[in-house]
């Protein structure tokens, strides 16, 4: 699957990168052959989830949405409708695995009966919640069910400890492919493939505005339907740093500052390999990073470095420049259409796009987007409190910063000024939440 899009300018029309077509292709394809589709579970029906209900109903042989959860049923059943589909409803399990054998689409409100279920083959996460979805994946790993998460919002906040706890019980835990962390996944393989050594993981945005409130962005969320407080934490920086501590903490690379550089760059992502500075990077042991503007968008990128003259001149042959940083990216992410190449991977082959291989590199901190009173009861993500920035782990433990995926329900026991970075001496937790716990087990787990 090479991207193929021409660079414009002067490399003579190179051609963006991206990792080759795995096999998935052929293992569906023998399963619809042989009348044994994967049946997948999923949790959430909103825009994304209602996407990848009619994509993989309508173009993916051998896969089938087998059950769908969702707080409010009707909105599972009109994922089903959408994709020309008639689903009953289950309240148990017993019933959904019923449903399940006989191979009619099921629609619950129990995301716990639909774990439990028999026949299942994969649990694809499509809610952004954190608190909800820390407790329906420990609820999979511990049935030991694939994991498919969309949810970035839980793979960084605790998304190490997940990964940790699925490998040992010997089940795959992994982000999506055509979110732009499992895209740049992929380019980072492929890049590795050739003998380039990656020092940048790079996300490509088209705007960015922290100070963005669910206000201000509402007339494009009833546009497109989509949740408005996800679309608020896409334009305030919230979600790129979600993303990028994702791939950081993937493989091993952290942020040059909190913040990231985060570039306002309007040519074109060719460009920015005369941007860095290599020693720095190779210091850093690589960095993930974002531009804003940068063309094309939105995608992502990676710069890496190759230490062969030999190849290097044959680099530069191939039009990617004289280095010494060389630049590839992919285009597009995709979201939900490329979903099923990640069920695949991770229910026929046991592989995953994206997953956490020890303890976290980056995170992500609340930061005040106004002045707040003490006594806020904060909102959380893509609300009017508070945006996320990216730290550096160690920067986080050692000023007890709080992560932003902590941060809903937060009361403040202090004012806290805009732009300052909360800490957890700032606030009182809520009490009883899973996610407190997973977090204090993950710091336990990984801090030397």
């Amino acid at each position: 699957m090479l991207a193929s899009r021409a660079a414009p300018g002067a490399r003579g029309g190179r051609r963006a990168g991206g990792p080759p077509m795995i096999i998935v292709d052929t293992a569906l394809r023998r399963r619809a052959e042989e009348g044994r589709p994967i049946r997948v579970g999923m949790v959430g029906a909103g825009y994304m989830g209602r996407g990848l209900v009619r994509h993989i109903t309508a173009a993916v042989p051998g896969m089938r949405v087998a059950a769908i959860s969702n707080r409010n049923p009707d909105n599972a059943e009109r994922a089903y409708k959408e994709a020309g589909l008639a689903p009953c409803r289950a309240d148990t399990a017993d019933a959904i695995s019923a449903a399940v054998a006989a191979g009619r689409p099921v629609v619950t409100e129990d995301a716990f009966a639909l774990v439990a279920a028999e026949g299942i083959d994969c649990l694809v996460d499509v809610t952004g919640a954190v608190e909800f979805g820390a407790r329906v994946t420990v609820a999979a790993i511990e049935r030991g069910l694939p994991v498919v998460t969309m949810n970035a919002e839980l793979d960084c906040t605790v998304g190490p400890l997940l990964a940790h706890r699925a490998r040992s019980a010997g089940v795959v835990l992994t982000g999506a492919d055509g979110d732009q962390p499992a895209v740049q996944a992929n380019l980072l393989r492929f890049v590795h493939s050739l003998g380039v050594t990656p020092l940048v993981a790079g996300n490509i945005k088209g705007f960015q505005d922290e100070y963005r409130t669910p206000t201000t962005q509402q007339p494009f969320a009833d546009r497109w339907g989509q949740n408005v407080h996800m679309i608020t934490s896409f334009t305030d920086g919230t979600k790129v740093s979600f993303e990028q501590a994702i791939v950081a903490n993937a493989f091993g690379f952290t942020v040059p500052r909190r913040g990231m550089y985060g570039r306002d760059h309007r040519g074109h992502v060719d460009e920015l390999t005369l941007m860095y500075d290599v020693d720095e990077l190779r210091e850093f042991g690589g960095i993930v990073d974002y531009v804003v503007g940068t063309k094309p968008a939105p995608g992502v990128y990676v710069l890496g470095t190759h230490d062969d003259p030999a190849q290097r001149s044959y680099l530069e042959l191939y039009k990617l420049g004289r280095g010494p940083l060389y630049c590839f990216y992919t285009p597009y992410h995709l979201c939900h259409f490329e979903v099923p190449h990640t069920v695949v991977r991770a229910v026929d082959f046991g592989d995953a796009a994206l997953t956490p291989p020890a303890g976290p590199r980056v995170d992500v901190v609340a930061t005040a987007k106004r002045d707040l009173p003490a006594g806020t009861v904060l909102d959380g993500i893509g609300g009017y409190d508070t945006f996320g920035v990216a730290e550096s782990h160690t920067a986080t433990r050692a000023g007890e910063l709080l992560p932003m995926g902590i941060s809903e329900g937060c009361v403040l026991r202090r004012a806290v000024a805009k732009d300052t970075v909360i800490s957890y001496r700032d606030v009182t937790l809520p009490p009883g939440r899973l996610v407190d716990a997973l977090r204090t087990e993950q710091d336990e787990l990984f801090t030397p």
